[in-house]
């Protein structure tokens, strides 16, 4: 277990998150299987055509998800469930200017192509999909990560993990590698999955909104974006 960084109950209880955990050899290696499992079955999801297959793939992934989750002993704080205000004030704020970033980069981008049209009914099915993201992002792999490598390694090994996710696209790929940063810094500074969920929704939509459909293929990733036929 690193030593290097606590956690934000250490910071703030002054006693070592998740102590009986720290030093286990057996539970790092429990927790970093229950990764591989369900960021596979999301790979596998993400690789395979739309069907009754790809659709149970789904289904399975989300499951080992939940049920992995409530049955893991971990508290709700830790989970960031339980805290809805902290730190959301901060994170909303960094999210509403890198809002404005992206739309003012969608305005020199138009000579590339137009955005996709986003109809209401799509936004708001986005927005519910960004905050089950960052759940699984979060509450599953990130705690896992951090208990096995430190909260600040953690960062950086989700965020790799989150942009795998988002292969082959380029510009999906680094944009989302660069908000997983954000995201699972301010998760683990504040422990809160709401504004994190919600920002995350924001700045999906503005990126589908502003940037050109040529390059994101309608926001599609894996065997969807290379298949994509605009």
């Amino acid at each position: 277990m690193a030593s290097e960084s606590k956690s934000f109950v250490s910071a703030h209880e002054g006693q070592p998150f998740s102590a009986e955990r720290q030093g286990s050899a057996a539970s790092d290696l429990i927790d970093l299987v229950q990764i591989g499992l369900v960021f596979g079955l999301i790979l596998i999801a993400v690789w395979t055509p739309q069907g009754r297959f790809n659709g149970a793939v789904s289904l399975a992934a989300a499951f080992f998800t939940v049920v992995l989750t409530f049955t893991s002993h971990r508290s709700n704080r830790e989970l960031g469930l339980a805290q809805p205000f902290s730190g959301a004030v901060i994170i909303i704020a960094f999210g509403a200017l890198f809002v404005l970033v992206i739309a003012a980069m969608g305005a020199f981008t138009r000579i590339l192509g137009p955005p996709q049209p986003l109809p209401w009914t799509r936004a708001w099915q986005y927005a519910i999909w960004a905050l089950l993201q960052q759940f699984i992002l979060q509450s599953f792999i990130f705690v896992r990560l951090e208990s096995v490598f430190g909260s600040k390694r953690a960062v950086l090994a989700a965020s790799l993990l989150f942009a795998a996710a988002h292969l082959p696209s380029p510009l999906l790929t680094v944009l989302s590698l660069l908000g997983a940063l954000f995201f699972c810094e301010m998760f683990r500074r504040y422990r809160n999955i709401l504004p994190v969920g919600l920002v995350h929704a924001a700045l999906g939509l503005t990126i589908a909104s502003s940037l050109p459909d040529r390059l994101l293929h309608h926001m599609r990733v894996g065997l969807g974006y290379l298949m994509y036929h605009g």
